[in-house]
């Protein structure tokens, strides 16, 4: 199975202006993203970005970049426009979808995301973690996987919310912005429209789901750090000794 990593980065950042150009000991952000992409060994890494800024820094760090529109809303419009540049010969069977900013994401945690699409049934593999901070399961920015055991490691998702869910004794889970897509149901992904769920929750996946789109979650056991403000950006280069 031919496998694409792609990493989509835009310049613009509202809460860390030039996140992706941020420093992490010495190195820009998303050049620790991409190292980290390449020790998962999953395929071929590319940074999707709409800024030649951060093209340059990507390439001069020894990692390929392609150029994509300056208009997209989502990560997933930017590595469509991507995939097609990349592969126009439609080679490529499986994209992961790898945020820009998790600079310490474990390499092992984007292989595991592939592990859903080991059933035929599944369109779109996410990953998710039980949420262990009390604080968490009511916070609207950790947004929570609702979703059916189908293993030990595995949910087959019914719903995506900033509330707090399901209601009773149980995990709850906190879902990990990572994916990884059968070309098809990218494709067929991209082509939506904005749905009404999707709107409402400002959850993208939520998309998906409305139109009979069926999404697995992968268990791992931690939630990577995502660097949105500057408390995250000094947290992450404390953990590469910054």
């Amino acid at each position: 199975m031919s496998t694409l990593v792609l990493i989509p980065a835009r310049l613009g950042s509202t809460r860390l202006p030039k996140k992706a150009l941020a420093d992490i000991a010495g190195k820009p952000m998303i050049v620790r993203v991409a190292e980290r992409a390449s020790a998962a060994n999953a395929g071929r890494v590319v940074v999707a970005t709409d800024a030649e800024e951060i093209r340059q820094v990507v390439v001069a760090a020894g990692f390929e970049a392609v150029m994509t529109s300056v208009d997209h809303q989502s990560g997933s419009d930017r590595i469509h426009e991507a995939l097609m540049a990349l592969d126009p010969k439609r080679e490529v069977e499986t994209i992961i979808n790898v945020q820009g900013d998790l600079p310490t994401i474990e390499p092992e945690t984007i292989r595991r995301a592939v592990a859903p699409l080991e059933d035929p049934q599944c369109d779109i593999a996410t990953l998710a973690a039980v949420i262990s901070e009390l604080e968490e399961r009511d916070n609207p920015n950790v947004v929570k996987l609702v979703g059916s055991p189908i293993g030990e490691t595995r949910l087959h998702a019914l719903y995506f919310t900033r509330a707090t869910a399901p209601w009773g004794e149980g995990p709850l889970y906190h879902h990990i912005g990572l994916y990884a897509y059968r070309r098809e149901s990218l494709e067929r992904f991209v082509a939506l429209e904005p749905s009404v769920l999707e709107r409402r929750e400002k959850l993208e996946q939520l998309r998906a789901l409305e139109n009979g789109m069926r999404i697995d979650g992968e268990i791992v056991d931690t939630v990577p750090l995502g660097v949105d403000g500057p408390d995250d950006l000094i947290r992450a280069r404390l953990i590469y000794g910054a």
